[in-house]
């Protein structure tokens, strides 16, 4: 399960793809404004908008930005948009199964701009349900690792209800039922761990083992496809090396 963090930190490596095409604030207003419209305008009582508006801070988004996201969300808005978030399903190269969540205001737009980038890159779209029944529906929180040890964080995480622990050089991740997300990450937080991202993640039930060639044109249709503006965020069933991390950073 370990490659959300890989994932992570290759694209930290190869740089920000949002942020060089100026698409990050819109990506961020439309995080915000969702978790607002679900659990309240308080970030305080809103662990999921706490943290994409730090996300937004850490992105330096203008705080008139985050502020009207926020207005968005809970009714204050004035410029009539409803977003709404939709899980499309397809195949990449080699077979590997794909989840693609999206947060839309316009879902005809999504779904052409989706079913381009899978043709192009040698995939597919697929029906509903051929592909997510290969993945768990489960918390993910990010905890930075430095200073941490992994022994005792997996101790409070577990008492608290978590899954697994999985520790990494630069991050710890953590794995939750569904619904016991906001209770770990709120333990985490409380026992002074650093935790720099916290959702629902879609997880590999199993995972496929390509060569690394093949590896690599599975995680370039991953990467087209999180540079849509509508993407929120991809998974799929590719088992990511550090070899094939290596290979794809330097490719």
């Amino acid at each position: 399960m370990s490659g959300h963090s890989k994932w992570s930190t290759i694209k930290r490596k190869k740089g920000a793809l949002d942020a060089k095409r100026g698409k990050i604030f819109t990506r961020l207003g439309r995080e915000i404004t969702v978790a607002a419209r679900e659990g309240g305008g308080n970030p305080e009582a809103n662990t999921r908008l706490r943290l994409a508006i730090e996300k937004a801070k850490a992105s330096n988004m203008p705080k008139d930005n985050i502020e009207r996201a926020i207005a968005r969300g809970t009714g204050g808005g004035d410029d009539g948009v409803q977003m709404e978030e939709v899980t499309y399903e397809g195949y990449g190269p080699h077979g590997v199964a794909v989840l693609v969540d999206v947060l839309t205001d316009n879902k005809n737009r999504s779904l052409s701009n989706l079913r381009q980038v899978f043709t192009r890159s040698g995939g597919n779209m697929a029906e509903a349900g051929s592909v997510a029944w290969q993945f768990d529906r489960k918390g993910y929180i990010e905890v930075q690792a430095e200073g941490v040890d992994p022994d005792e964080l997996f101790m409070v995480a577990a008492d608290a209800g978590a899954d697994d622990v999985i520790p990494g050089d630069e991050t710890i991740e953590v794995y939750t039922p569904r619904e016991a997300l906001a209770a770990v990450e709120h333990k985490l937080v409380e026992s002074g761990y650093k935790v720099s991202d916290s959702r629902l993640s879609w997880v590999p039930k199993n995972e496929i083992e390509l060569e690394t060639s093949h590896s690599i044109q599975v995680m370039n249709l991953i990467e087209k496809l999180e540079e849509l503006d509508d993407v929120q965020a991809v998974a799929s069933t590719l088992h990511i090396t550090d070899e094939i991390a290596n290979a794809f950073e330097t490719a």
